[in-house]
């Protein structure tokens, strides 16, 4: 099933988002769906894919890693349908194969043959559905929190949850800074007292676009939820489950559980982190998932 590596005892190391806002972005036409792309670094092409709550983009979600992960690479960092600033078509059909196959068409326009993946939750599940497919197509995954397969009897999982919290953010009187704070605190974050102010403002700013809210008042447009059970044994990529220990969507057992359905996977737990290992302890999340990319970890 792989090693695991748990991170050590103590406070959290130094670390935290690159100086001054994101890269400039650009529309790309992605199979007749125009996605918002940035780009930072030159070198091998890694794509940064972005989780499914409300206002996820790809730079709020790793803008606290983007900098170290930009060493020597070209990332680029891709918002998903009906996510930021790219388009938001109703979804139809399985979501996860819906949206991997418009990253692909973005990373056609973009001329990138075989990319590596560095991804959170929804994110996770859209690579290994990418990676299934098209395997001459991804390189080395990062998958963090994603739940692309039923937990088996006995381990933790809650499916579900994402929806409920969804559903809970955008009922009632709607959307509130103090609502997004409530949900990464009670979700996404282990420590609250460490969540920045920046992220609870880009979340909330990017949940609230028309488009979001257009998405959140018409359910039936994010498409059906997708079981890769039968794709992911075709998965030939080298595949790093990097989780916190204090998911509440999926734990650590999860995580073995989903290594073991796949040909080359591994597994690395950090301690003091839920469901946003990127954000809490980005160093040590950078310094793990680069390792991975380059082929340094044992």
């Amino acid at each position: 099933m792989g090693a695991e590596a748990r991170g050590p005892a103590g406070p959290p190391p130094p670390g935290g988002p690159p100086a001054g806002g994101p890269p400039p972005g650009r529309d790309v036409d992605a199979g007749g769906v125009r996605l918002r792309i940035a780009e930072m670094g030159t070198g091998r092409p890694a794509v940064l894919l972005h989780g499914g709550g409300p206002g996820c983009t790809a730079w709020s979600d790793f803008r606290a890693v983007a900098g170290r992960l930009a060493e020597g690479r070209r990332l680029i960092l891709v918002d998903l349908p009906q996510y930021g600033a790219s388009e938001a078509p109703d979804v139809t059909g399985p979501a996860a194969s819906f949206y991997a196959a418009r990253v692909l068409a973005a990373l056609d326009a973009l001329g990138v043959g075989r990319a590596d993946f560095v991804c959170q939750s929804l994110g996770g599940t859209v690579a290994l559905a990418l990676a299934a497919r098209r395997p001459d197509r991804a390189g080395r995954l990062v998958v963090t929190g994603g739940q692309p397969v039923p937990a088996p009897c006995g381990v933790r999982s809650d499916a579900a949850l994402g929806a409920r919290a969804r559903a809970e953010y955008y009922g009632g009187g709607g959307p509130t800074p103090e609502k997004m704070r409530s949900l990464l605190s009670d979700l996404e974050w282990h420590d609250p007292s460490l969540l920045p102010d920046t992220t609870v403002r880009l979340r909330y700013e990017a949940s609230v676009t028309p488009a979001a809210l257009a998405v959140a008042a018409g359910t039936a447009r994010r498409g059906v939820p997708e079981d890769l059970t039968a794709a992911l044994p075709a998965v030939r990529s080298p595949v790093l489950l990097l989780w916190g220990e204090h998911d509440p969507f999926a734990g650590p057992a999860y995580a073995h559980s989903l290594a073991a359905r796949l040909p080359r996977a591994d597994v690395a737990v950090l301690g003091r982190t839920a469901h946003h290992p990127a954000e809490e302890r980005p160093a040590a999340y950078a310094a793990l998932a680069a390792a991975h990319l380059d082929g340094l970890l044992p």
